[in-house]
This record gives structure tokens, C-alpha cells and sequence, in this order.
């Protein structure tokens, strides 16, 4: 029998030092109280980026003429619905993370000031304990920046969150000598500090590289919370599930493979497995979610109103321009 790893007590270290960061940061931190013009600037510009083919993006050829309810009808016809909205979790109260609210509302706060710093120094007119000032921020991201940059600075995020010399360091004294530990350890902070971002979410049992059984080296987001008040397929995988992989085996040195599902919005966290062609083509080949709000899908989910007209710049946009998703294509 193979003889188990023994974790390190000092394995607690990042993690008790990830928590001191985000406390002494929050009480450095001033909020920003400039206004949040995003809404505005850059909005549905999608002149610098790639266009994706018609295999990995709702296109949206209308002809002259079209009305708005078969523009509406074709973009409901070819999205994915995502899980019932009757059935949406009340957040406030299910996703709190095993440290309690006032923890949460410190890494929520921390989090949303070093994404704010990414996305032009203006943070959300939302009040600062807000969880959708950080959809505002992320939403703001997807449309100014290329899918490139989104990578990028997401990724650079997460880095702030941590002293500078942490994640090397941790590479090299947990990751690569005890990668199973590693793992697990991940896994549990994720869910510890992550709880407030994604929502509810249990440790379990993944296949990991070699194609044996990591126990307790996964962890199960039963309905993520980011991405449902996000509504977008984009936003998901270029402002989380991208960086996040790219952040911990570049930074951390240890792989991490994230695997969303569109129908039921589940995201599955496997510590120690890296990523493949197969499950980067799923995620980056979904359609746009119905609930879009760009398209003003969310709108229509909420309200069941046939009549709600497009706006001339949106009947625009929908019969020239592919959805937001298309930041998905290589």
C-alpha cells in the first residue's frame, strides 16, 4: 500500500499569511469614490477584438427588416439557458464561506479594490459591501479590454491578493515535493476564502495527472454565483477560469484545471490535473447564456416580456456583431 504523505505544519503558513495581506490591505485601502462610468465607455466595442468562428459564437446575421422578437427568438433559440432562475439560491445567505460573514466581506472588499485598480482606477458607484460591484468591475473588463489583457490582469489580481514573494516560494517548498498535500491544502483555501465569490461548494474526490484518484484534491461549486449574476459565458472564462488556471501553475507550480457547466452552472476545481485540449474547447465553444445581459436577455428572463423593444444600437449589434462569447475564439 502506498504510504501517504504527511502535510507539513507549516503548510498553514500561506494561508494564515493570505488572510493577514488581506486584512492589513483592507485597512490601507481607501475606497474610491469616483464615479463608475463604464456602463458608457467602450460599450459592445468589439472592433479590436477576434472574431470567433461560427462554431464558438452566437452569429447574428438578421436581414433588413427583421423584428426585434425574431431577433430576441433567434437569440433564445441558440443560447444555453443555464439552471431555472425559480430555482436561484438566496447568495446573501448561502454563500458564506467557514470563517463567517465578516471575513467574507473583507476578502469581498480587498478583492474588489485590486480589481478595480485593473479596470482604470474607478471602482463601481456600488456601495463597497456590494457583491455586484464586483460584476460591475468584471463586466467593465470584458468590454474594454482584449481577451488577452482580460487574462492578464485577472491573473495579476490574484498575484496582488498574495505578498510577492509568496507564490514562488510556495512552489518550491509544497508544490513540487508534496504536490498531493498541495492540493488538498488548495483546494480547502479555496473554499475557505473562495466561498463568498462562487457560492456554495463541497471538498471531493478528482482524477488528477497519471489518472489516479486525488482524495479531497477537488472542490465542487454547486452553482457559482459569479457566474449567474455575471450572465455571461465570457466573463467566466476569461476573468476567472483562464487566470485562475494560468495563476497557480505558473505562480504556484501547481496544476489546476477548472471545468464549468453551462446548463447547470456547476464548476468543478481539480487540484493536480492539468488542463487539457478537451475541456478548454468545452468551456471556450459555449454559446452565449439566454440570460445574457448584453443582448438584454436578462432582462427579458426577469421580466417574460415579449414586447421589450431593442434599442436602435442594440438591433444593431445583433444583426452585424457576434455575441461577447466570441472573446472566446483563438
Amino acid at each position: 500500500m502506498r504510504r501517504k504523505q504527511r502535510l507539513p505544519r507549516v503548510a498553514v503558513l500561506p494561508v494564515a499569511l493570505l488572510v493577514l495581506e488581506l486584512i492589513l490591505g483592507s485597512l490601507s485601502s481607501t475606497t474610491t469614490a469616483s464615479a463608475f462610468l463604464f456602463s458608457q465607455a467602450g460599450q459592445l466595442s468589439h472592433s479590436h477584438r477576434k472574431v470567433a468562428s461560427p462554431t464558438t459564437c452566437l452569429q447574428r446575421h438578421a436581414s433588413e427588416g427583421t423584428s426585434s422578437n425574431e431577433i430576441k427568438q433567434n437569440f433564445l433559440d441558440t443560447s444555453v439557458p443555464g439552471p431555472s432562475l425559480a430555482t436561484k439560491p438566496d447568495y446573501e445567505k448561502t454563500a458564506i464561506g467557514p470563517l463567517g460573514r465578516w471575513m467574507d466581506l473583507l476578502f469581498l472588499r480587498v478583492f474588489r479594490r485590486k480589481l478595480a485598480g485593473h479596470v482604470g482606477g474607478a471602482d463601481s458607484s456600488r456601495n463597497v459591501t456590494d457583491f455586484m460591484g464586483i460584476i460591475d468591475l468584471a463586466a467593465a473588463m470584458n468590454r474594454r479590454f482584449s481577451q488577452g489583457k482580460i487574462h492578464s490582469a485577472a491573473q495579476q489580481v490574484l498575484r496582488e491578493l498574495f505578498p510577492s514573494w509568496m507564490p514562488g516560494s510556495y512552489a518550491v517548498l509544497f508544490s513540487k515535493p508534496f504536490p498531493a498535500f498541495s492540493s488538498r491544502m488548495n483546494a480547502w483555501a479555496t473554499k475557505v476564502a473562495g466561498t463568498w465569490l462562487m457560492g456554495e461548494c463541497e471538498i471531493n474526490d478528482v482524477v488528477v495527472d497519471g489518472g489516479e484518484v486525488g482524495e479531497g484534491q477537488g472542490l465542487l461549486v454547486k452553482r457559482c454565483r459569479f457566474l449567474e449574476e455575471s450572465g455571461c459565458a465570457s466573463i467566466c472564462v476569461n476573468s476567472c477560469k483562464i487566470p485562475t488556471q494560468n495563476f497557480f501553475a505558473q505562480d504556484m507550480g501547481l496544476p489546476l484545471t477548472m471545468e464549468p457547466n453551462y446548463e447547470t452552472f456547476e464548476c468543478q476545481f481539480s487540484f493536480g490535473r492539468t488542463p487539457d485540449s478537451s475541456t478548454e474547447l468545452d468551456a471556450k465553444s459555449t454559446p452565449c447564456l439566454s440570460r445574457c445581459p448584453t443582448f438584454g436577455s436578462l432582462r427579458l428572463q426577469h421580466q417574460d416580456d415579449s414586447s421589450f423593444p431593442f434599442t436602435s444600437a442594440q438591433q444593431q449589434v445583433a444583426t452585424t456583431a457576434p455575441s461577447p462569447c466570441s472573446m472566446m475564439g483563438e
